[in-house]
């Protein structure tokens, strides 16, 4: 069911602390966390605590929690020392954008010039 732990699922294990991960921010509804490999020098996972597989099923069934993965996000860029030099918040979507894990999240990019368009 949309929102529910699954039990198969990598990103949902790290909100239960059943695998460890270097967490740098939680909020009620979000985790941050470093990417394990990292594309920037500044490389974090935003993900919501609940369980859906995207971020537009995020956005269509919790669009305040979809803000609130936004919102730390940018709280990130700041405590990471990017805000003012320029920063990439990505969602992959599908299998053909790159997303490896089903659950939504948001990786936060910086630290280093970012090209247009990537990859």
């Amino acid at each position: 069911m949309a929102g529910e732990p699954q039990a198969d699922c990598l990103f949902c294990k790290i909100v239960d602390g059943k695998i460890p991960a270097t967490i740098v921010r939680e909020s009620e509804t979000t985790v941050a966390f470093r990417d394990i490999n990292p594309q920037a020098p500044t490389h974090v996972l935003v993900i919501p605590k609940a369980h859906y597989p995207d971020a537009a099923s995020l956005a269509a069934a919790e669009p305040a929690i979809a803000a609130d993965v936004l919102r730390e996000a940018g709280q990130i860029a700041a405590d990471e020392g990017i805000a003012d030099h320029g920063y990439r918040i990505v969602f992959n979507t599908g299998a053909g954008a790159g997303q490896t894990v089903w659950h939504a999240h948001a990786h936060v990019l910086g630290g280093r010039g970012l090209q247009w368009p990537p990859g």
